[in-house]
């Protein structure tokens, strides 16, 4: 295990040197499946598209169906299918990559697999690593999955909207969160109402400038 690790990380490095050297801010995109990773993409999308060229690459167990709601907003998207495979690897992506025109990309987002486990292990070269946690899942999870909750450069908090039908306590949240992390920014907000979804949006550009645009 420490062998895959070890030769995953130097393909991770390769790709951040090129991605750098680009100047292209990668964002590592994990979540459990159906915490609403497509809907935030896709909303960051419609914010972001007049100002910045995005892309996305899309990672599943099987299937393209993310991918082709997202090639139908006009955005390149490559499809990844891991054939049971539980994450994205720095191979993959490096793969992926050669069927994109990394000069007309400012922001590249990568949809992990629906996964709180493996994705953690796995760098890809990213810029930024974004949890996604639902509160239909509760909140518990942090307690659960550690790792992912520590490695984490923000977390959102998505379909707040429906807090109100659960018992998700948002304080124990961030107080475990901040426990594992005391860096990690955390962002209520929800994709369906688009409250608190400004917030993820002045995070990401701040992020975005610094890399595509750097004084």
């Amino acid at each position: 295990m420490q062998d895959v690790l070890a030769a995953n990380e130097n393909t991770a490095e390769e790709n951040a040197k090129l991605f750098r050297d680009k100047r292209v801010l990668v964002v590592n995109l994990m979540a459990s499946p159906g915490a609403g990773k497509t809907s935030f993409i896709l909303r960051t999308i419609a914010a972001l598209r007049d100002a910045y060229g995005i892309a996305v690459i899309e990672g599943d167990l099987a299937s393209k169906v993310d991918a082709e709601k997202i090639k139908a907003q006009g955005i390149p998207s490559i499809q990844i299918n891991t054939g049971g495979g539980c994450h994205l690897e720095a191979s993959m992506i490096r793969q992926a990559v050669d069927y994109l025109d990394l000069d007309e990309v400012d922001l590249l987002i990568i949809e992990n697999v629906g996964n709180l486990v493996c994705p953690a292990d796995f760098t890809l070269g990213e810029s930024a690593r974004v949890l996604i946690l639902s509160v239909p899942e509760g909140d518990d999870k942090p307690l659960k999955y550690p790792f992912i909750f520590k490695g984490s450069d923000i977390l959102i908090v998505n379909k707040v909207d429906m807090l109100e039908l659960t018992d998700f306590d948002m304080e124990r949240l961030e107080d475990v969160v901040l426990s594992l992390n005391p860096d990690v920014k955390i962002v209520p907000l929800s994709c369906r109402t688009g409250d608190g979804f400004d917030e993820w949006l002045s995070w990401i550009k701040e992020r975005l400038e610094a890399v595509v645009r750097p004084s």
